[in-house]
């Protein structure tokens, strides 16, 4: 959801028209209006940075969160995000180059590239690894909750597969079963008698 909201307020952002009455020519060198923004000062130097990096850098921590996944390596993690913010930063400079009417500047690509790998470096790896400890710290014995008490249970009754499991089974008496013609012994037919 918010990776949504922030995509689209980038094109949003990329397709507004630009205010000003001149622009440079189309840079296709990197670093090429980085290094003319500092020959101007440094100032307007680190203002073209901070223009080139800021836009782009929260890509480098909402793109592992619609990924959700917490057990991932650094380095896997870090080449999505690299790999992903490239195409949107291509496409956003795409956008305000044929719509907006501005100048290509291949600055803005790899700025914006850069500053989402710095901020996935410097925030997923350890977020993940502090959460992946609070994780393992809840789930381990005599951890933060105590473990909700279980009722006992009785041990499972063996069932034959071919038997019906009730106790309504009583032995049959058939004919010339020992059960039909079980004889007393004659000490029980004495004292029966007497």
């Amino acid at each position: 959801m918010l990776l949504t909201l922030f995509l689209a307020l980038s094109c949003w952002l990329a397709l507004r028209t630009s205010g000003a009455g001149w622009a440079y020519d189309t840079t296709l060198t990197p670093f090429g209006s980085v290094r003319r923004a500092f020959a101007e000062g440094g100032g307007a130097g680190l203002r073209r940075l901070a223009d080139g990096l800021l836009p782009l850098a929260p890509l480098g921590v909402l793109l592992p969160l619609a990924g959700g996944r917490l057990r991932t390596a650094w380095l896997p993690s870090f080449a999505q995000v690299v790999g992903a913010t490239t195409v949107i930063a291509t496409t956003l400079e795409f956008l305000r180059t044929s719509w907006a009417g501005q100048v290509l500047n291949v600055d803005d690509i790899v700025l914006g590239v850069i500053g989402a790998a710095l901020l996935h470096l410097a925030a997923v790896p350890g977020g993940r690894a502090m959460l992946r400890a609070r994780l393992s710290a809840e789930h381990a014995p005599g951890g933060s909750e105590p473990a909700a008490p279980q009722a006992p249970s009785a041990p499972p009754v063996p069932v034959a597969r071919h038997e019906a499991p009730t106790a309504a089974r009583l032995p049959v008496a058939l004919p010339g079963s020992p059960l039909v013609a079980a004889p007393r012994p004659p000490s029980l037919v004495k004292a029966g008698r007497g």
